[in-house]
This record gives C-alpha cells, structure tokens and sequence, in this order.
C-alpha cells in the first residue's frame, strides 16, 4: 500500500526522515523554489549543496561500473544568483548528488526515489531508484540532462520525490544483509560491486 501523508508524518517522527518538513514548502524568505516537504502521497527531498560531481568525457575511456574509476566525475562548482543556489549539468550529459534528509527506512517500508515534473520538463531526469527496507543514510542522487543545453539543478530545494510502500515486514532487510550502500554520509558514493 503506497502511504498517505499522515502515515508518513508518524514515521518521519519516529526517525524515517530528518530533517522532516511536515508540509510542501513552495517559498522561502518570500521567493519562489522547487518544492520540498510532505506532499499528499509522497516526500520530495532536497539537493544537498555540499557536493555535486559531472562525468567528464574522457577520449577512448569506458564508463564500467564494475571497476569505476572515479576520475571519470569532476566537481560542479556551486554557484548562486538572486533565484538561488545551484549547479550547472552540462548538455546531454550526467550528474551525481546527495540528498540533505537523511533517511531511516523501517524493515517493513520501500521507496521508490522518482524526478520531479518541473526538471523534467526543461530535459532534467532523474534515475529510478529504490530504497529498501531496512537502508539508512544519505542517498546518492543520479541525474541525466537529455537536453543539448546546460541545466541548473537547485541546492537546498525540491529534486526527487520519494514514495513509500508497505508490507509485512520482509525476512531480510537491506540493513540486515550489510548491503553495499548503507550507512552513506552526505557525500556521493560513487558505483560499487
């Protein structure tokens, strides 16, 4: 069963999600952001400002997952003007960031992390991507920019909204297997086998 904003406002306060802002928040300080907060089935969670990395083309060179060489991502400066801060994803390109909640996913809830409409619309995708039961941390946040020109991606403001499902609780969580991204600090963890 996919949850309503009440059952997530009582997780959230029993440590799901913190910091926790119990309602969708559209103004900061009177200016307008990408919207953050509680929503009616859903969280959407924020681009941390702390860090955010681009793949650099490389000549002859081989994005593998299984053996990722990080010199493939270079740091995106972060920049601000009066519409805030923000990073720049260059044109048909691929970004890396981190969420600023923290979460603490229950053994009987799973996520699923999915773009927000308003990046979406200007070429900004972000990847799918599931929480399991049982994951705690700071989630890595991928992003693909379809579009041939630059996108600014926000800091501090609205990026993936986050749904949550749940079951019974399952046999063996996320947390109980010792899964490999566990535990992530708000700093991007890059591919790992």
């Amino acid at each position: 069963m996919i949850l309503c904003d009440r059952r997530i406002k009582a997780l959230a306060n029993a440590g799901m999600i913190e910091p926790f802002i119990p309602e969708l928040v559209s103004r900061v300080c009177g200016n307008k952001v990408i919207s953050f907060g509680l929503s009616s089935y859903g969280y959407d969670i924020r681009l941390s400002a702390k860090e955010f990395k681009v793949f650099r083309h490389i000549p002859g060179e081989v994005v593998d997952a299984k053996s990722f060489n990080p010199s493939h991502l270079v740091d995106a400066p972060l920049k601000s003007d009066d519409r805030g801060e923000y990073f720049i994803i260059p044109g048909n390109s691929y970004g890396l960031g981190v969420a600023v909640e923290k979460l603490n996913i229950p053994h009987n809830v799973t996520v699923t992390c999915t773009g927000k409409s308003t990046y979406a619309r200007v070429g900004l995708i972000a990847n799918i991507t599931p929480v399991e039961a049982g994951w705690n941390g700071h989630l890595t946040l991928e992003f693909s920019n379809c579009s041939p020109a630059d996108c600014r991606i926000y800091a501090n403001e609205g990026v993936v909204q986050l749904l949550f499902f749940e079951g019974e609780p399952c046999e063996t969580s996320y947390s109980d297997r010792k899964g490999k991204y566990q535990n992530q600090l708000e700093v991007i963890t890059p591919a790992v086998v």
